[in-house]
């Protein structure tokens, strides 16, 4: 649904905050579009920590930590990766009002992105917003083969650590269907949002993690 003008001028962290409690995120119509309209789906994209699959072949990728991932290292980075044309999308919904908004949530500590470098070079990652027990996946981006892949899986392990009780992928795709993603209804969504909104969690950005704890965390050894 659009909301209007005078309303989307009146944007603040603080607002955009209230908005994910209540089960709604902004979206750009391009990135050379200054306005945002906010999304309330049908359907909502989940990915339940309890239950993540990790691909066998990608198991191997993580347990070898070929990619060595960080936390909130270059969220700027991730941002322009996430916004930079990519094989099958060649437009992107990040304008400047989206970077500038959630580059103030990270500086509140409401916003990290999990990054993934290759020699020393940032080459895949994701951002998405922490509230209470819940992440909102907003975006992810690979330069190389499977290094966004390996960037999810570390967050998953992570916040199921933390005590996390819901990662929303707002919507599923077939990259997010291989590691269990599930669609499922508005009134539902709101009900584990609710839940995660009443749980305590610990994100720890500075803490390190090797692929071989993310799996163990997740069950997967």
């Amino acid at each position: 649904m659009t909301a209007p003008d005078n309303i989307v001028l009146e944007i603040t962290p603080e607002v955009l905050l209230k908005a994910y409690a209540c089960g709604i995120f902004p979206m750009a119509e391009s990135a050379d579009d200054p306005g945002l309209y906010w999304i309330e789906p049908e359907k909502r994209g989940v990915l339940p920590l309890d239950e993540f699959h990790v691909p066998r072949r990608l198991a191997r990728l993580v347990r070898q930590d070929r990619f060595e991932v960080r936390i909130d290292n270059d969220f700027a980075g991730v941002l322009d990766g996430c916004a930079a044309p990519a094989p099958g999308r060649q437009r992107t919904w990040i304008n400047g009002r989206i970077r500038q908004l959630y580059t103030s949530l990270y500086r509140m500590g409401q916003a990290h992105s999990v990054e993934a470098y290759l020699d020393g070079e940032l080459v895949g990652g994701l951002y998405g917003v922490r509230l209470k027990g819940a992440f909102f996946g907003e975006s992810m981006f690979s330069r190389v083969r499977d290094a966004s892949k390996v960037a999810l899986v570390h967050l998953a392990g992570r916040l199921k650590q933390g005590g996390f009780t819901l990662l929303d992928t707002q919507f599923i795709t077939d990259h997010l269907s291989q590691f269990g993603a599930d669609e499922i209804s508005r009134r539902d969504y709101q009900t584990r949002l609710d839940q995660a909104l009443r749980t305590r969690a610990d994100f720890t950005p500075d803490r390190p993690m090797s692929g071989e704890a993310v799996l163990e965390i997740l069950n997967l050894q």
